[in-house]
């Protein structure tokens, strides 16, 4: 592989103004560090996508942003404000930043409506979190025919999409999501990636994204970043990144 990206190439990447920047992060978890000088650059209504092997590095991007890692040294701003000592309620009620953890964060004893009521813990009355419900359900169908039932009973691929659903409750500008198709099947895959594009390209959102398919996510993305061992080693348009003989032989399997 390459050796580390320069924070000058990063920029020419990005192609213009960013709203998301990282220059040079250290930080980990305790004392120990996962993260290597690692920068980044995203423009506004684009969308990022990190690969790399397991225990590159991935997640720990997104939760140094969200304030969920040590950070050691450098710096984290969006739309140029300093938000590495922000907490995470600031993040996603003064900065419009959400995060979609990996992990299954719906509440299964919970209504799909109720679910998405969650969502909206932050606002100042229950009213804004019903009438922002509303408009979640009416952009999601599958999920607007199933509102009244318990969230137990969705499958995988639902569950997901009301995870993402739940985030755009306080309607955020970014969002950070880790692993959109874990332990998903290939149809649910489309119709997650579906709704991401949708987001982005429709309601202008700013979207990183981990995915360990590497294949589907650099298909996606405008710009790919490849870690590993916690350092950037390559990044550029997510299409170029596929066909590079470096990420198909690492990554992708041919």
């Amino acid at each position: 592989m390459a050796d580390a990206m320069t924070v000058a190439e990063l920029d020419r990447l990005a192609g213009g103004p960013s709203v998301m920047t990282i220059d040079h992060l250290h930080s980990g978890y305790g004392r120990m560090e996962i993260l290597h000088d690692f920068s980044l650059r995203l423009p506004k209504a684009k969308a990022l996508c990190l690969v790399g092997p397991n225990g590159a590095g991935k997640s720990t991007v997104l939760n140094a942003i969200y304030g969920f890692a040590n950070l050691f040294s450098g710096s984290i701003a969006v739309n140029g404000s300093d938000i590495t000592k922000l907490p995470s309620s600031a993040m996603l009620k003064t900065m419009r930043l959400a995060y979609v953890l990996q992990r299954d964060s719906v509440f299964p004893d919970m209504t799909v409506e109720e679910n998405l009521y969650m969502g909206g813990y932050l606002l100042d009355r229950p009213a804004e979190a019903r009438q922002a419900a509303e408009g979640v359900l009416d952009r999601y169908p599958a999920l607007k025919a199933r509102r009244h039932e318990r969230a137990r009973v969705l499958s995988g691929g639902e569950r997901r999409l009301l995870e993402i659903s739940r985030a755009l409750i306080m309607d955020p500008d970014m969002l950070l999501i880790d692993e959109p198709s874990i332990g998903l099947e290939p149809r649910a895959i489309d119709m997650i990636f579906a709704s991401l594009r949708e987001l982005r390209d429709v309601h202008g959102k700013t979207l990183i994204l981990v995915e360990q398919n590497a294949r589907k996510g650099l298909e996606f993305a405008d710009i790919g970043y490849v870690l590993v061992a916690g350092r950037l080693v390559k990044a550029g348009d997510g299409k170029v990144l596929l066909a590079d003989p470096d990420m198909g032989r690492l990554f992708l399997g041919g």
